[in-house]
């Protein structure tokens, strides 16, 4: 499928450019989910097709990060993932991440006072510099939701490796049009509800093997079982031998609604994507007169009283005082001239 087929599929996406705050669904996401509220009204679910779909999604994202599919966990939210990452640290442990990062990724590490771990933030260009023999974690996003920055992450990956640290990388911001490696990381997290276009309530972590020995199964239930089926009775547990292990019993919509976009992106390959959604981002940036960047958000500046001053007929956010425009794979040319003629007369020489 060409993106302008895909681009089809998405009613209502003329004008949207906030991705980076919540994919839209393409019309595959709403049939499903249409057509399984129906059953559960009838009274005619099969329990075994909501397995059929996580199990699926779980392989579709395996693909789309490039690691073995028994290396995907799956869960609900991404803070709940990173609490799994910061639940195998050593007590006193330090965690290096960037200013202003995205508090589900920080949050879970400052809130456990009974590890006594010790959060750094840092400017996310000096991220690999601050990396040392005493830090126990870098925890950064790949896209900073702020602003769309782009990590470094071959700097932090060989600082890490320098001093034996671990990296925790979350991809919210990036699965769906950032092709990346998350095999090259320890831990690599995404919430399916922005980039990967899926109802909110649907998560993946990636985790190496060596790490997931040192993961504590807290949320271990029937679902974490080898055989869930088996394990809904009784102990001892029999949890799954790889990362299952740590699945989070799902709910079982958000995951009827998670399988046809991820198809869906996986059959356009996350290349083509990353081509359309940064070639207008960078068309963007050349109409104001911005420098070009590897982002497909462009962080605009609209001067002081920007809440109020939002483009008309324009769906985008407003973040750290800035207009963060975001540009996926339903969006054309069109929406980048609609942008400009809706924004303020000299918006683009501000930077």
């Amino acid at each position: 499928m060409r993106i302008d087929e895909a681009a089809a599929l998405f009613a209502g996406a003329r004008g949207y450019l906030d991705t980076a705050t919540l994919g839209l669904p393409c019309s595959g996401t709403v049939q499903a989910l249409r057509s399984e509220l129906v059953r559960w009204q009838d009274g005619t679910v099969d329990l075994a097709d909501y397995d059929a779909a996580v199990a699926e999604s779980r392989r579709l994202f395996a693909d789309l990060v490039g690691v073995p599919e028994t290396w995907v966990t799956v869960g609900a939210q991404v803070s709940a993932l990173v609490a799994l990452v910061a639940a195998a640290l050593p007590p006193g442990g330090r965690v290096l991440c960037a200013d202003d990062e995205f508090t589900s990724l920080t949050f879970p590490f400052a809130a456990r006072t009974d590890l006594g771990l010790q959060v750094d933030a840092v400017p996310l260009e000096g991220l690999a510099d601050a990396v040392g023999p005493g830090t126990s974690l870098v925890a950064v996003s790949v896209v900073q939701s702020r602003d769309g920055r782009l990590a470094d992450l071959e700097s932090i990956r060989e600082a890490a490796a320098r001093h034996g640290v671990r990296v925790l990388l979350d991809a919210t911001q990036a699965a769906g049009w950032f092709p990346l490696d998350a095999s090259a990381f320890d831990a690599v997290i995404a919430g399916g509800y922005k980039w990967l276009l899926s109802p909110r309530g649907t998560a993946f972590m990636s985790v190496r093997p060596d790490l997931l020995e040192q993961v504590p199964p807290v949320y271990a239930g029937w679902y974490a079982g080898a055989d869930p089926w088996q394990s809904i009775y009784g102990l001892p547990p029999r949890l799954a031998g790889d990362a299952r292990r740590l699945d989070l019993s799902p709910a079982w919509l958000p995951w009827v609604g998670t399988l046809p976009a991820l198809r869906l992106i996986n059959n356009l390959g996350v290349h083509a994507v990353h081509e359309h959604d940064v070639g207008l981002a960078n068309a963007l940036r050349a109409r104001l007169g911005l420098a070009p960047s590897a982002s497909a958000i462009v962080s605009i500046d609209l001067g002081t009283g920007a809440e109020a001053r939002l483009p008309s007929g324009v769906r985008a956010s407003i973040r750290g005082g800035r207009l963060r425009v975001a540009f996926h794979l339903y969006n054309t040319r069109a929406d980048v001239e609609a942008l400009v003629r809706a924004l303020p007369t000299g918006v683009g020489s501000r930077g």
